[in-house]
């Protein structure tokens, strides 16, 4: 049974105030925008319009809830890093982000989006640096493997742990992963589902495949 198929929209808020209660643990996706942060949660919940994608970078500006079926919840972030966005909004994005990131008393984990082609841009050092000293665990997935080689896929895997384990330890795992041929998909579930099933002391009983 996949952990994401069939997640469902709850809410979407665009200031502090207007997060939902907590209810149920939640692991939240962020990236750098056009990392391909969409398309990722789209695949992973094989839908191909749960999380709006735009050809705008920068275009999200809500988090966004998704349940899924065990009763955790799914959270998409709002891109960051995109020049043209107004100053006025990047100072609204960066406001909420910290909150929820920092505040959300049932946040369990991080998945952060970065593009196989430019991982570890100074963002997403920024934001490891940023949230790992929460002690979450962070679960990072390199987009967009398919426009890589197998051999440039597979060097950029390895020097990317490497950045990693030496700059953050094991709190924080890499894989591959692609939208398109829709690869790495039961390698997201077999690391996240842990976090969850954790907080959630166990899955509860959940629909039947439809």
């Amino acid at each position: 049974m996949s952990l994401f198929r069939h997640a469902t929209f709850e809410i979407s808020i665009a200031e502090p105030k207007g997060l939902p209660a907590p209810n149920g643990p939640e692991v939240a996706f962020a990236g750098r925008s056009n990392a391909g942060k969409s398309s990722a949660i789209n695949t992973l919940a094989a839908h191909t319009r749960l999380a709006f994608v735009s050809k705008t970078p920068g275009r999200t500006q809500l988090i966004n809830f998704f349940r899924l079926r065990n009763g955790a919840v799914m959270v998409d972030l709002p891109g960051y890093g995109y020049a043209e966005v107004p100053e006025k909004i990047r100072k609204q994005w960066q406001r909420l982000l910290e909150i929820y990131l920092t505040e959300r008393p049932n946040l369990v984990g991080l998945v952060l989006i970065m593009d196989s082609r430019r991982p570890l841009t100074p963002l997403d050092r920024q934001m490891l640096d940023w949230f790992a000293p929460s002690g979450r665990p962070v679960h990072c997935l390199l987009t967009k493997s398919d426009k890589l080689t197998r051999s440039e896929a597979a060097k950029t895997l390895a020097a990317t742990r490497k950045q990693v384990a030496a700059e953050w330890g094991d709190q924080v795992s890499v894989q591959l992963f692609s939208s398109l041929k829709k690869t790495g998909m039961d390698e997201v579930e077999k690391t996240v589902g842990p976090w969850l099933e954790s907080a959630l002391g166990g899955y509860p009983d959940a629909a039947p495949e439809a």
